[in-house]
């Protein structure tokens, strides 16, 4: 019991880790509402703990560059994320007390989603499992932590919200206890040094993809971030917006589990574009409708414009040399999930109180660029990486040949 396959551990240890952020993300800004911290502070925390992440992600993650160390790294980070979701606790509504809080949580949470990644990218290099199959699980769990705290907000109220985000790390911390039978080890490039992230931003490839992703993933800052106000304010309760969200990453884990099938003949370019199209779709219809259908259907369309996008980025990302993945996945985590969504989520807390839901038609408009810009890619080994169980490539420029203008 106290060992675990790759394939089990790291799942495992994503059904913890995602509980809680199935919590963070559509209910923090509600507890901070019912602590009585108003629209733009809200905005601002949120926005804060996004550019802590960019920040941890930039500096903290990219010093992880071997294999060996990601699973140590995991636990450290996660023991530390729990005692700040702990600390939050006793801040009541001190503004000063949550900005702290906020800056060490996430600074302990932000490098746990791209170390995962890369642990979970560096077992499917090796044929050890899928990395579709096995990213479902913490979309499985995010589904469950927001379903919960949905329902025990509304039955007990929000004071709950943070002891379930708690129960999520303390369950991951002790998942991640356990030791893999198979280690994460190099099998090659072991005596490459850590690549610079300044090197890495001068590759136009890496460049035209962090921009990409940046527009695309941070079109959903107005959602996570208000959504649950806004739909809150035109009378809906927690747990039908606990179901809405859950519904939404139903979407995203039925897209990762047939990701091998859905798009093995699909570029990565065509990814992009299709998640485009599913952006300007999706927030249109929510800036203009109310109704529980259209909403069901707009959240259903979470699996192109998130999950998409994500399986398009990793299967960027695993064409990288080993020493190379964690600097990309921390470039990724850090500049299109980190600092540029802290800009659109600060700006739409401001936006909010001006426009409410007219601020969805912000991010719909966000995908033109992607579908206006020429993005082409090359043909080359293993294509599809990222649902597939790959080899490991050699090329030490391959990662540059998947998006090019």
């Amino acid at each position: 019991m106290f060992r675990s396959s790759p394939y089990g551990w790291t799942s495992q240890y994503l059904l913890g880790f995602f509980f809680t952020y199935g919590v963070y993300l559509p209910f923090w800004a509600l507890w901070f509402a019912h602590l009585g911290v108003d629209a733009s502070d809200i905005g601002l925390l949120l926005g804060l703990g996004f550019g802590v992440r960019c920040l941890a992600n930039l500096v903290l993650t990219p010093r992880i560059h071997k294999v060996e160390h990601l699973i140590p790294a995991l636990r450290w980070f996660t023991l530390a994320g729990l005692i700040g979701c702990v600390l939050y606790i006793f801040c009541g509504g001190s503004l000063w007390a949550l900005t702290a809080v906020t800056i060490l949580f996430n600074l302990a949470a932000g490098p746990v989603i791209p170390i995962s990644d890369a642990l979970a990218n560096h077992y499917a290099k090796d044929g050890h499992l899928d990395y579709g199959r096995t990213r479902l699980w913490g979309s499985i769990a995010f589904i469950a932590g927001s379903t919960v705290v949905g329902i025990l907000a509304a039955e007990y109220g929000a004071n709950v919200i943070p002891w379930v985000a708690i129960s999520g790390l303390a369950v991951a911390l002790v998942l991640s206890m356990r030791t893999p039978v198979i280690a994460p080890r190099e099998d090659e490039h072991h005596d490459l040094p850590r690549p610079a992230l300044m090197d890495m931003l001068k590759d136009s490839s890496v460049m035209r993809f962090l921009f990409i992703v940046a527009l695309l993933q941070g079109s959903h800052a107005a959602y996570y971030s208000f959504s649950a106000i806004y739909w809150k304010d035109v009378g809906y309760s927690e747990a039908i917006i606990g179901y809405l969200w859950s519904f939404s990453v139903v979407a995203e884990v039925g897209v990762f589990a047939l990701s091998k099938r859905i798009f093995a003949g699909w570029s990565v370019s065509g990814m992009f574009r299709l998640a485009a199209m599913g952006v300007l779709l999706r927030w249109g219809v929510t800036a203009t409708m109310t109704e529980l259908p259209l909403l069901v259907v707009a959240q259903a369309m979470h699996g192109i414009t998130f999950a998409a996008a994500h399986l398009a980025a990793i299967r960027y990302i695993q064409h990288a040399k080993s020493n190379q993945m964690v600097a990309l996945q921390a470039l990724y985590n850090a500049l299109p999930l980190g600092a540029f969504m802290a800009l659109m989520t600060a700006l739409s807390g401001w936006l909010y109180g001006l426009w409410g839901a007219n601020l969805f038609w912000l991010m719909a408009a966000m995908a033109i660029p992607v579908l206006l810009m020429k993005i082409e890619a090359k043909p080359h080994g293993s294509a599809h990486l990222s649902s597939q169980n790959p080899a490991p490539q050699k090329s030490q420029d391959s990662h540059k040949a998947v998006i090019e203008s």
